[in-house]
Formats: C-alpha cells, structure tokens, sequence
C-alpha cells in the first residue's frame, strides 16, 4: 500500500508539473521551459528585487525569494530588452522591482494582511489605509499575475548613475495615489509615468490601472498557471 501511495503521489508530481493543469492550478518546484533570467537577456536593466530583503511592506525577506534576481517567461524579458533600448536612447533606463513570484509568497502577504497586529512597515507602506481593508480593497490579494511569469514590477532611473525619477510615489504604496491616472499626481511624476507607460506598452505590456509599477505582457505564456519554484538563477537553468 505504502508504495502504492508513493508512485500516485510522484505520478500527480509529474502530471503537475510537465502536463496541462486545470485552469487556476498551482505547479509547484520546477521551473517549465521557457524561463530566464532576465540579466541574461539584457544585464543593463537595473534589478532592486525587495521582497529577497527586508525592504518591503512585510518587514523581512519573503519566503521563495533565495536570491534578488529577475525571472520571467522569456518573451517578457525580450519585450524589456527592446524598452530598455529605446528608454536609454533618452538617458533613461528600468529597473525592476519584482518579476516572477511564487505561490508561497503570495500565501505570505495573504497572512500578513491578516495579521492586524504587526503594524511595523504601515508609516511607509500604508499610513492612510486600514490594514484590514488591504485584501478587501485589492492591494493583496490570494493570486497573483506574477506566478505566471508575465508580469513585472519596475521604474524608471536616469543615466548615468541609476539617480532615481519621479513617480509620485513610492514602490509598493498602498494607496489610491499609486493608481496610474491619479489626477493629483502631475507635473514630473505623471510625465513620468507617462514615459514608462508608453516605452513598455509599445512592446506589448499592459498596466495594471491600480498601481503604476506593475505590467503584464500579453499574451502571456502561462494564462492559467501559478508557479510555485523558489527564485534563484538556478531555478531556470536545465
């Protein structure tokens, strides 16, 4: 019986992992095919991977990040490259902020937005949003596009010298003036945001209205798949 179970289980592992899941199924551990590391493509785009630190809205480095790199479906990280051109030609360069993320630190910030008595990063992360309304309100939500391998969270810098620009806010500020049209953000920051907007939506990126950082590029390779295999370099190399 016992190897029974065994061989079901590495069998489900499999077919999990290397055949069609059903629609909103979670693969788990190994990278598919088709994944890169986006230093790879283009190493002149500036990686500040906050969530493989304790600079981030929980306070500590979240599970599933073992190293602060990039990884996406590699036609993402081809559409980047090509922005990437046209955006140095202007003195500006990206630099992400997060690209792949596992399931497993989704699950993180889901209990970190239940935990109403860790209230340690809300003066810089959410001073004007009740903890408790940051799941009902969308900020953290149970799935992410970025388990699938498409979505990227990035800004803009100057070059040379990586000197930050103007957005208006800061990455990862939960509030409604992180919302891409805000009408009170203006003058730089919204020509700003402008500029990133347009460089990656002419390779195809789609923003997300509610936060001005983050963009999906369509069509995505894995629709229906949320990945849960930890971000490191090793993670994407046969």
């Amino acid at each position: 019986m016992r190897t029974t179970v065994v061989v079901a289980l590495m069998g489900a592992l499999v077919t999990g992992l290397t055949g069609p899941p059903p629609p909103g199924s979670v693969a788990r551990e190994v990278a598919p095919p088709g994944f890169v590391a986006l230093a790879e493509v283009d190493p002149t785009i500036g990686q500040d991977v906050r969530y493989a630190s304790a600079r981030n809205f929980t306070g500590r480095p979240v599970e599933g990040y073992e190293e602060p790199v990039c990884l996406l479906a590699r036609p993402a990280a081809e559409a980047l490259r090509r922005a990437q051109v046209r955006l140095l030609s202007g003195g500006l360069s990206l630099r992400v902020y997060d690209c792949y993320r596992p399931q497993r630190a989704v699950d993180r910030f889901v209990r970190w937005a239940g935990d109403e008595r860790d209230q340690s990063t809300k003066e810089e992360f959410y001073p004007r949003v009740d903890k408790s309304r940051l799941i009902p309100e969308g900020y953290v939500a149970p799935r992410s596009g970025h388990s699938r391998g498409s979505t990227v969270d990035l800004t803009l810098v100057r070059v040379p010298g990586g000197g930050p620009v103007d957005m208006g806010t800061p990455f990862d500020f939960f509030d409604p003036l992180s919302h891409t049209d805000d009408p009170r953000v203006v003058g730089a920051a919204r020509e700003n945001r402008e500029a990133l907007g347009r460089a990656l939506a002419e390779q195809g990126f789609v923003n997300l209205p509610q936060e001005w950082w983050h963009f999906t590029y369509r069509p995505e390779v894995f629709p229906d798949r949320y990945f849960d295999f930890p971000v490191s370099v090793a993670a994407v190399r046969p």
